[in-house]
Parts: structure tokens; sequence; C-alpha cells
């Protein structure tokens, strides 16, 4: 058993993947755009997230754009049987940097392909709608013209799972309407629980939840307090931010991301630190004024 595995693994349709696994937004550059500031570095994180057993990898094309799937593919092309990579789609970058939505049939079909050829793969293991009518967060919104094109994409042999980023529970109730849902990925943490319940109602259906921001949006208030836990526990902040995440719900997948390997050890380590019950409890009050239903 590796250390990443201790974690357990949960399974994205017919995908198993590590619980424990790495997000490649922070291989891009600045704000996520343009390259990376170590293009060796950036390679060499890839090849020891495989080296230590993660199995799931999260990405899109229009980080960079392009540059992560590149640097992804550069690195671990032929990819091992076990791996799983999880892209999105829904956005384009402008020339700017800016995020803006792409969400037509013909603009998802390009970025699918995007992702095919930057990635060296016929067929996308996981796609996620990433919904843009408020790109910062979740709003209400008819998101049935897009699935339904990402549906077919999926028909055609392109995308073996679909998933939704940046969604209400209204929207993945259409979703799931509309195609097999296999994971949401939204903010989540400590502080922002708004999806306590979109969280245990899609853990009863075996549909996985991957937050990301695990440490977005801290007071000064809540980071001394999550610091007062770590101490408590002699680990780092961000390792009891990411066993909190992991001791929250069984289909939560995590993703963070770094550039640096010694950081990835340390994310790693997380899925070593149980939480006492106290401890627990102490970080539940962190963010119980901004839990919402």
């Amino acid at each position: 058993m590796t250390e990443v595995t201790r974690a357990g693994i949960f399974q994205l349709g017919d995908l198993p993947v590590t619980r424990m696994g790495y997000g490649a937004m922070q291989l891009a550059g600045p704000h996520v755009f343009g390259p990376p500031k170590d293009r060796g570095a950036a390679i060499a994180v890839l090849r020891a997230a495989i080296e230590r057993g993660i199995t799931h990898i999260d990405t899109s094309d229009f980080y960079g754009p392009h540059v992560t799937n590149q640097l992804i593919r550069e690195a671990l092309h032929p990819y091992p049987d076990a791996l799983t990579i999880v892209t999105k789609v829904g956005a384009r970058r402008g020339s700017d940097g800016s995020w803006n939505a792409a969400s037509s049939a013909a603009e998802l079909e390009s970025a699918v392909h995007d992702n095919l050829r930057n990635l060296g793969l016929d067929a996308l293991d996981v796609v996620n709608f990433r919904v843009m009518f408020d790109v910062a967060a979740p709003t209400e919104g008819d998101i049935e013209e897009p699935l339904t094109a990402l549906a077919e994409l999926q028909a055609k042999g392109l995308i073996r799972h679909i998933g939704l980023s940046n969604v209400t529970a209204t929207q993945v109730g259409q979703g799931r309407a509309i195609t097999s849902i296999v994971c949401v990925q939204n903010m989540y943490n400590l502080v922002h629980r708004n999806d306590d319940a979109l969280i245990d109602h899609l853990a009863e259906d075996g549909i996985a939840y991957v937050p990301f921001f695990p440490l977005g949006g801290f007071s000064p208030l809540q980071a001394d307090a999550l610091s007062d836990a770590a101490d408590r526990c002699d680990a780092a902040p961000m390792q009891v931010a990411l066993a909190w995440l992991l001791q929250r719900a069984p289909n939560i997948l995590l993703i963070p991301g770094t550039s640096s390997v010694e950081h990835l050890e340390q994310n790693i380590e997380s899925v070593n630190l149980q939480l006492p019950e106290n401890v627990l409890a102490s970080l539940d009050t962190i963010g119980a004024g901004d839990t919402q239903d």
C-alpha cells in the first residue's frame, strides 16, 4: 500500500482513483496564464506525484492556456494504466488573461479536441463542464444545452465520463437528468461550507465531490484558529485543512496543487493525519457562521 492509498480509493464511474489527487493549475504562470517560471520543476512535481502513487490528476486546457496539458503529456506520456486525468471545458482565456464563458456546442467540441490533442489521448477519462454564469461562484441558470452537447461527444466515444464544476444543487439535479454525473467540483473548505447538504446528498449516490481552494478566503481570526489546531496536531495548517476534508465525507477527493515537490510531499503526508474529535469540534466552529443549506 502506498501512502496516498491510505486515504482510500473512490470510483469515478468505472475509474478507481486515489482520494488524494493532484491539481495541475499551479503549474502554469502567474494567474494561471502563460508558461511556468521553471519548466523542469513542473515536470519533476508531476513525475513525483505519480511515483508517490497518485492516480488522479486534475487539469484543463484553459490553464495557460494549453500549458498544463502539454506539461502533463511531456512528463507522463505514455500514461500509466492506473492514471485518471480529469479535465474541464466551458471557459476560455482572453489575450489579457481574462476568464470567459465558452459553452456553445462548437466551443465545447473544440475544447474537447484541444484537450485530446495536448494530452495525447484518444478519449478523455472525465470532462467537467465549468459553468460560467459567474466566474467566481455558482449561480443559477440553465445548463441543458451545453451538457447535452457534451453528452453527444460522450456518445461519440470522445469522453468516458462527465462531471460539473461551479454549480448549484439545482444544476446538479438538472445535469443528472441529462446524463450520468460522476463528480462535482466546487469551492469548499473549513470556512466556505455552503455545499454541506450537497456533499451528503452526493455521497448517498456514490458521486464524488472535489473541493478546490482548501484554504481560500480565511479571515485572520479563522486562520489563527486553524494554526492553533495545527499546533495541537504537530502538523502544518494546510495538512490539517486537507485531513479535515478527507474526514468530512468519504466521497471527497482532494486535488491540492503545487509546483514544488517539497509541498507535494507535505500534502501527501496529510493522509496520515487522523484528527481527534476535540480538534474536529474546534475546527467545525471556524466556519459555523458561514454554513448555509
